[in-house]
């Protein structure tokens, strides 16, 4: 029969203890899917937010055993999510927020096999450094022309190795890898948050920021509109109005000849034209 286990491993221990604490000290806990990030992702986020969220990486079980004792609305709702390596961030910030900036601190990275281009991955025309061997056959199937000089590969023309959104072979990936061109952009975006006891699924978090920002223009415009129409003052439209009023008061005196100092020479000039006209028409007219 086995026997209860009574001690853990020290780091264990620690973030059991971290997992108890800051879920009292924030706002916000958000869950990151860890089987998409790479460990050189978390370095820059660490030092981009430090200050604003600390960031928590930790094994399921370890994360179950530490939130099920904690009194938090909603905490159940996390616990159900809790798969394998577990990166939790603690916040104050809004999670909508959070999730904005995240996507925004994007990086890019050595492409594994399988990963798809997020750009066109140009090979440039160098010396690599790298001594001739078994390493020419890689740059012949990825179809990179070289030659040997001095004792090194190099590469004698720019090459497109693949373009945008193509998956990259485990050759090309290896080739890559040694010549430290980085073809794959990687971001962070959360899985779930709980604030405050709402619970928050990733569909929920996701916010289309360039076409937000296009339907508040938008509905900034038909109000700027609906006010003018119906002569709704306000601080951001009174010059608009007054000028749509004057135009309208100029053009109503100009139609019924209302005399002023600023329409005279337009009425004058339009009764002229008047008479004119009138004038081309009776020159030829013999009474009967």
């Amino acid at each position: 029969m086995r026997e209860n286990r009574t001690t853990y491993p020290k780091r264990n221990t620690l973030l059991y203890q971290q997992l108890q604490e800051l879920p009292k000290k924030y706002d916000v806990i958000a869950l990151v899917r860890m089987e998409k990030v790479r460990a050189s992702q978390l370095l820059p986020l660490r030092k981009k937010f430090k200050g604003e969220v600390e960031i928590l990486s930790i094994k399921d079980k370890v994360a179950r055993k530490a939130i099920r004792t904690l009194d938090i609305p909603g905490i159940k709702d996390i616990v159900e999510k809790l798969t394998g390596q577990c990166l939790f961030m603690f916040t104050n910030m809004s999670p909508f927020k959070l999730n904005v900036l995240l996507g925004k601190n994007k990086i890019f990275l050595i492409a594994r096999a399988g990963d798809k281009a997020s750009m066109d991955v140009v090979i440039p025309a160098k010396n690599t450094g790298i001594a001739p061997g078994p390493i020419l056959t890689d740059f012949k199937e990825v179809k990179v022309p070289t030659k040997i000089d001095q004792g090194t590969i190099w590469i004698t023309k720019d090459t497109v190795a693949a373009k945008k959104g193509e998956p990259i072979s485990a050759k090309l990936a290896i080739l890559l890898g040694k010549l430290d061109i980085k073809a794959v952009e990687a971001g962070i975006s959360l899985s779930n948050a709980l604030e405050k006891g709402l619970f928050y699924s990733k569909e929920e978090l996701f916010i289309d920021v360039e076409k937000f920002r296009e339907e508040i223009a938008h509905a900034h415009q038909e109000a700027v509109a609906l006010s003018l129409e119906a002569a709704y003052v306000t601080k951001d439209n009174i010059e608009q109005i007054l000028a749509m009023a004057a135009q309208g008061t100029r053009s109503v005196a100009l139609e019924a000849g209302y005399l002023t100092d600023e329409n005279k020479v337009q009425i004058l000039q339009k009764a002229h034209s008047h008479a004119q006209g009138l004038a081309g028409k009776t020159k030829d007219y013999t009474p009967k």
